[in-house]
């Protein structure tokens, strides 16, 4: 097992019986498989100056984590004291081209994995369960950031800007499910932010929580670590049968 131990639910599985892994593995990528949100810390901090504003509030940040580049932006505006329903297209398309030019710079400069991320993308590689990136961030910082992540680590990948709704929608997670051919139901996500969570939960898949910046409340089908090292595919069908096993009551 894990750090953690098993998973909080309990099974009507008998002791010792075998469970089958998730089909998929649906993974989060800023908080949860690399430590990028230091980077958005900067760029957004940044973007308040360039503004012409003070840095981010704690709670504007975190209601920031999690989202799309363009709900930062929006954020950005509010907070430095501007309607963001009065920016004009065009100031609103310059300032998101700001954000994503020096975000970009950052992940340029290198991005460190959360711990055990690696290791898990290895043992999900090593056991032939499709593994898929889904994230809010556009597709052309995914990019960068797919040079630390390794693409071979990923069946495909789900973009922000590649679905008609972000999270904390369930688009991204509904579209990762059918490009894996499977029932969302069937796989498990990994999530770090309230914002993943719901976007997941919602989809229909099973998540397993793992907090990075701020805390992420329980919901009826999330199991919650404290990290990511030491977890084993024995782990994560462990954590996916007991979501299933308390849905199915």
């Amino acid at each position: 097992m894990g750090p953690d131990g098993p998973a909080s639910r309990s099974s009507a599985r008998p002791a010792g019986a075998a469970v089958a892994a998730p089909a998929g593995v649906l993974l989060d990528m800023d908080g949860t498989l690399i430590d990028s949100e230091k980077v958005w810390d900067r760029s957004l901090n940044e973007l308040m100056v360039h503004l012409g504003a003070g840095p981010l509030t704690t709670e504007a940040r975190r209601e920031s984590i999690g989202g799309s580049l363009w709900s930062s932006v929006h954020i950005c505006f509010r907070e430095a004291g501007r309607d963001p329903s009065t920016v004009s297209e065009a100031e609103m398309a310059a300032t998101g081209e700001w954000l994503f030019t020096r975000t970009g710079e950052l992940f340029g400069e290198g991005l460190p994995w959360r711990p055990g991320a690696r290791e898990l993308l290895a043992t999900l590689r090593e056991s032939g369960v499709p593994a898929v990136l889904v994230t809010n961030t556009i597709r052309s910082l995914t990019e960068l950031a797919l040079d630390t992540l390794g693409r071979e680590s990923f069946a495909a990948t789900v973009c922000g800007d590649e679905v008609e709704h972000p999270k904390p929608a369930p688009d991204p997670y509904r579209r990762a499910a059918e490009l894996l051919g499977l029932d969302p139901a069937r796989c498990l996500a990994v999530e770090d932010s309230p914002t993943g969570a719901v976007s997941a939960e919602t989809a229909g898949c099973a998540v397993l929580v793992v907090p990075c910046e701020v805390p992420v409340p329980d919901g009826p089908r999330r199991v919650q670590r404290t990290s990511l090292t030491g977890v084993t595919l024995s782990d994560l069908a462990s954590i996916h049968a007991s979501v299933v096993s308390a849905a199915s009551v």
